[in-house]
């Protein structure tokens, strides 16, 4: 915990150019005190990393949508136009075609052909061929089609009938793809609240140094007052005096440095609400004596570690991460199984064939199922599904591993709240002698019976002892809330509510 508070120390000084640049800008002031609660929610509603998890849920929830879509029928049109050059003669030049009478004798058809008026036979011609006596003329301009503008479209219905589950597996995949962004916004959620509740803490630790410092500070003023007096009578030495000056001198350098880190706290705090660094706010507990008041009730030693696992939402987007390879194994699993699919189409054309050639848009139905069924591939595809399988193996096992580091961490943050408990208590105890040993010494010291030394040395006993139950009093409000943090009990907003 020592080391988190050394981190947003550190973070202050981040601030001090951009507060150089914003010094010319007027000041927002915050007309009424600010409580932590409504830090928190400034810091959730303004957060871009909130925003950002907004739409990620959104995202999610429209390919889950999109994935539900794949159950129905897919209707689409298609449709085009092209100009052709030429135009379309199925004949090359005039045709003419033998014609055939009916024989009554035979009960048959007969070409009619020229025959010999000697014999009664057929005559062939130069090529071999019969001639025939009567013909038709078929004209080349009667078999010859203007297409130099064709229009042509089609409206397809498919209603998917057996994929191989992999409809399924994508809406399952999907679904848990949706909780998956919920919980990562939840942990964020934690995550912006508990650094919140960092910096809300840290501007009240730093005003009481303040105070804590005008207050020493007016103890030295005082003190030097009192030997510059007592110089003038003669009972005491311009050494003295000078000893108590420059005691004097670095606790007014001490107090500009708490007044200076108390401006960039209040910077670093109005960065983490969402609002300009220049935000003059003034906190509900910086001037309150209920922010003294710790919860000294120390945490308990044992936790059931299942109900932990399931408050915590890192956890579960593991968890839905182990769920989501599983359903993906099964989404390559289908790529191995027939598909099948009813189609349903549409198309029309102008010109048309459908009876005869003519110049207008026509169309007409058909029906027909679709099915393919995969045959070899060299094993890529089965590879693919091993591979899918080995992936949703080590979410599991990372899953595993998770739940370990989070009994370490309850663990140690249990016992880091403990620590903090007991260095309060031992603090205020501290505080309570150091009160009782500054007022002996400025009694002990008006008397005569008390040197200057001995003044001094029990004013810097009660500002360390004052600094140090000041420390302590943050550090039991921060593990308690990462406590609460790693438990899973750390009250987030119910984004659900927001829909």
């Amino acid at each position: 915990m020592r080391k988190i508070n050394a981190g947003i120390k550190l973070s202050f000084r981040a601030f001090v150019a951009a507060a150089a640049m914003s010094a010319v800008c007027f000041p927002a002031t915050a007309a009424e005190p600010v409580s932590l609660d409504s830090c928190r929610a400034m810091a959730l509603s303004g957060n871009k990393r909130m925003l950002i998890g907004n739409e990620r849920v959104k995202m999610a929830h429209y390919q889950n949508r999109e994935a539900f879509a794949a159950y129905l029928p897919a209707i689409d049109f298609a449709g085009g136009y092209m100009y052709n050059q030429k135009e379309l003669s199925i004949f090359s030049s005039d045709q003419l075609l033998p014609t055939k009478s009916f024989n009554l004798e035979k009960q048959a058809y007969e070409f009619n052909l020229v025959k010999n008026p000697l014999t009664g036979e057929p005559v062939k011609g130069p090529n071999g061929q019969y001639i025939p006596e009567t013909v038709a003329l078929i004209p080349k301009e009667a078999m010859t089609y203007n297409i130099h503008n064709v229009f042509f479209g089609a409206v397809t219905l498919t209603q998917p009938v057996f994929m191989g589950g992999k409809i399924v597996a994508m809406n399952k995949l999907t679904k848990f793809a949706e909780n998956l962004a919920k919980e990562m916004r939840s942990n964020e959620a934690e995550n912006i609240i508990y650094a919140v509740d960092a910096a809300y803490w840290q501007v009240v630790s730093l005003k009481a140094k303040k105070q804590l410092a005008d207050s020493y500070v007016a103890l030295l003023d005082t003190l030097r007052a009192n030997v510059n007096a007592m110089v003038e009578q003669g009972v005491a030495t311009r050494s003295d005096l000078l000893t108590v000056e420059v005691k004097l001198n670095q606790a007014k350098v001490d107090q500009t440095k708490v007044d200076n880190g108390l401006v960039l706290s209040r910077m670093a705090l109005a960065q983490v609400c969402g609002l300009p660094v220049d935000t003059q706010m003034t906190l509900a507990d910086e001037d309150s004596s209920d922010a003294w008041q710790c919860n000294v009730a120390p945490p308990a030693s044992r936790y059931n570690m299942e109900e932990v696992y399931a408050r915590r939402p890192d956890l579960n987007a593991l968890a839905l991460g182990v769920k989501i390879y599983e359903q993906k194994a099964n989404v390559e699993r289908a790529s191995m199984m027939p598909n099948l699919a009813v189609v349903g189409t549409y198309s029309f054309s102008n010109p048309n064939m459908f009876n005869g050639f003519k110049r207008r848009v026509e169309g007409a139905f058909s029906v027909g199922a679709m099915l393919t069924v995969p045959l070899w591939h060299w094993g890529g595809n089965y590879n693919k599904y091993r591979a899918a399988k080995a992936q949703s193996r080590i979410a599991a096992l990372e899953l595993e591993d998770a739940k370990e580091m989070v009994d370490l961490q309850v663990s140690q943050s249990a016992f880091k709240a403990q620590e903090s408990i007991k260095t309060y208590t031992t603090t205020e105890s501290n505080l309570a002698k150091a009160n009782e040993n500054l007022r002996q010494a400025n009694l002990g010291f008006r008397e005569g019976v008390m040197t200057v030394d001995n003044v001094m040395e029990a004013q810097t006993a009660w500002l360390k002892a004052n600094s140090e139950n000041i420390d302590a009093m943050i550090d039991v409000h921060l593990c308690d809330v990462y406590l609460s943090k790693v438990l899973g009990t750390l009250t987030t907003p119910n984004f659900e509510s927001e829909k």
